[in-house]
């Protein structure tokens, strides 16, 4: 089986082919940006895209998503600086940054597919990421001033 991973194609070993894609991804490839937080899909921690869409990678299995492509924190820019990055380092968004990668994931998905959302659906598609420090206002200006074109 194949997968592509931040733009490089992968041949994943049979011995491989149980993990989790969080799993794969954070032991196997060494792509630590990508968090384990909760285990069971609920706090948006390991959030990457799979074909563009956002999903939890802790409850992705590598056999699930032969010849689909992955993204990762660090595929989310060439050279790391996606519009979201530049805000999020401008605004001083994060307190602990755990959450960060996962947060940045949503936020990218959902701008990716709706360029100007409004604040209900910035709220409603970040609804699924944890954040212990509680940066959400900070979280849902960031995206909004991206929408604004800052």
């Amino acid at each position: 089986m194949k997968i592509t991973v931040n733009k490089i194609d992968l041949t994943i070993p049979e011995q491989h082919k149980s993990l989790s894609l969080l799993n794969y991804l954070r032991d196997v490839l060494g792509l630590t940006g990508t968090k384990y937080g909760c285990g069971q899909g609920l706090c948006g921690a390991c959030t990457v895209h799979l074909d563009g869409q956002a999903v939890r990678a802790c409850q992705t299995s590598i056999e699930e998503i032969d010849g689909q492509a992955v993204t990762t924190i660090e595929g989310l820019s060439v050279n790391g600086l996606h519009p979201l990055q530049k805000i999020w380092i401008k605004n001083a968004v994060p307190q602990c940054g755990y959450c960060q990668a996962g947060q940045l994931m949503s936020a990218s998905a959902l701008l990716k597919e709706n360029s100007q959302p409004s604040t209900a659906e910035i709220r409603n598609a970040m609804s699924g990421n944890l954040c212990r420090c509680g940066t959400y206002p900070k979280i849902e200006a960031a995206i909004n001033e991206v929408v604004r074109g800052g």
